[in-house]
């Protein structure tokens, strides 16, 4: 039985059955951050022995499918052998199941990758291949924070001055008006307060977390609770990146939101900001899996990934450039630009 995307149930790929899975009325619940890290994971409820292999390629930690003996890394594209790795880990809490499948993502890949220009055709001859994407469950964290942030900087006040200026104009000098702006400075301090809630931070170390991030937004209000079943046919990666570092970037991302409340607040034409403090309160979390279609391309020595969001179908990627197409399109441009020339010269 495997899990049929955009569905709630469970299918037998060979006889069609179909196996509701079980909606559950727990609802998704989050975990105080301080009175985890507080405390060692050891024998805890909110943690299991989680056994994955591991990619000797690139690392990635992930935990097949039953059936999956050896199957390709789907961060590389190297042969993974299933060479098991035990740890204790905090346990997923919710989870966005698939909604696209593989047919409907790969024609939004293929699409994609028909809009690039001067991509190699050995990309273009790979993305109409079937079966090179892989769907994964990836790692990820959400963090909630009440935050308040103390401030000094200057309000800046523009105005403008006519001034007069001696020029150059046909050949004479002659004397012009014109408009300068100023600034006048005024200190400012304050205080801005903002509530962060489901601040995402990837948990993978395999994955570009630029590209994690550019496939952004994700609908978070239609997480479910975890359930294994949702797993079914699917491979599932196992955080790397522990909560305390995904609490150290997820306060990385609230910064530029809370700058934003300062600068606001300040107010005026311009601002200038001499210091910020910030102090976080009613931290949780959550550790979540989110559902990506995720293709690896070699490249002259170099590997490139390609991800849809099977939540949303947006598709983004580290592309490659054939320079041979770019070269004799340069050569082809020059070589029409030399015949126009002879031509109208002559």
């Amino acid at each position: 039985m495997e899990f049929a995307a955009g569905t709630d149930s469970l299918v037998c790929p060979y006889c069609g059955n179909e196996t509701r899975i079980p909606a559950s009325s727990a609802g998704v619940v989050e975990q105080d951050f301080l009175e985890t890290i507080s405390g060692a994971l050891g024998d805890h409820a909110d943690t299991e022995e989680v056994t994955s292999v591991r990619c000797d390629s690139c690392a990635a930690l992930v935990e097949p499918s039953p059936s999956q003996e050896a199957f390709p890394c789907p961060y590389c594209g190297s042969s993974i052998v299933a060479r098991e790795v035990s740890q204790r880990l905090i346990k997923p809490r919710a989870i966005l199941p698939f909604k696209i499948d593989r047919q409907a993502a790969t024609k939004l890949f293929r699409g994609w990758i028909d809009k690039l220009w001067f991509a190699p055709n050995a990309l273009r001859k790979m993305a109409r291949l079937d079966g090179r994407l892989q769907g994964l469950y990836t790692p990820f964290w959400t963090y909630d924070s009440a935050t308040v942030t103390r401030y000094t900087g200057q309000r800046g006040e523009e105005y403008t001055v006519t001034r007069t200026r001696t020029v150059r104009r046909d050949g004479k000098m002659v004397q012009e008006r014109y408009t300068e702006v100023r600034v006048r400075w005024y200190p400012a301090s304050g205080i801005v307060a903002r509530d962060f809630d489901d601040m995402l931070v990837v948990g993978s170390t395999s994955l570009p977390r630029a590209l994690a991030e550019e496939v952004e937004p994700w609908d978070l209000s239609n997480l479910v609770d975890y359930a294994d079943e949702y797993l079914s046919g699917f491979t599932a990666e196992r955080y790397q990146v522990d909560v305390r570092a995904g609490w150290e970037r997820a306060q990385e991302r609230m910064g530029p939101v809370i700058e934003s409340d300062v600068r606001g607040d300040i107010g005026g034409d311009r601002q200038q900001i001499h210091s910020m403090k910030t102090t976080h309160s009613k931290v949780t979390f959550k550790h979540i899996l989110l559902p990506l279609w995720i293709c690896s391309y070699r490249y002259k020595g170099r590997i490139y990934r390609f991800l849809v969001n099977a939540r949303t179908g947006e598709v983004q990627g580290h592309r490659p450039w054939s320079w041979v197409k770019i070269a004799l399109t340069v050569l082809t441009v020059v070589a029409v630009g030399v015949l126009l020339y002879a031509y109208l010269g002559g």
